[in-house]
């Protein structure tokens, strides 16, 4: 009786499950996240103006942009050093509608604009 071995490169790679509803959720459950998602509403940025513009420590705006990307909200891009986070494109019916949910609640919460003008300003000083 002969056993035959398959290559560890024959196997193809598995695509990533879509993230549960549950985990969505999740990620929307905490007040930090909810303002990280806010400020990549206006494009890509990176995770040193993501702590400017909180006001809060790096590892905790690293540990949040990890839980979003785990739940397939956003997106990143290394550059050298530097990280730059994006809002992840729609995957479904449920995801966009959760993003145009945010994007019309938002306008509604002023301490987001806060967010929003210190974010501005650490455009103009470039530190990446």
């Amino acid at each position: 009786m002969v056993k035959t071995v398959k290559s560890a490169t024959a196997t193809p790679k598995k695509k990533r499950a879509a993230p549960s509803v549950d985990a969505v959720f999740r990620a929307f459950s905490d007040q930090t996240r909810l303002r990280i998602l806010r400020l990549l509403q206006q494009g890509e940025v990176c995770v040193c103006d993501l702590v400017s513009a909180l006001q809060v420590p790096q590892p905790k705006v690293s540990r949040h942009l990890a839980r979003l990307r785990k739940a397939g909200l956003v997106k990143v891009r290394k550059d050298g050093l530097w990280s730059y986070y994006t809002l992840a494109p729609s995957t479904s019916a449920f995801h966009g509608k959760l993003i145009e949910c945010m994007t019309c609640c938002f306008d509604q919460v002023p301490s987001l604009r806060k967010d929003q003008l210190r974010l501005k300003k650490c455009a103009t000083t470039k530190c990446c």
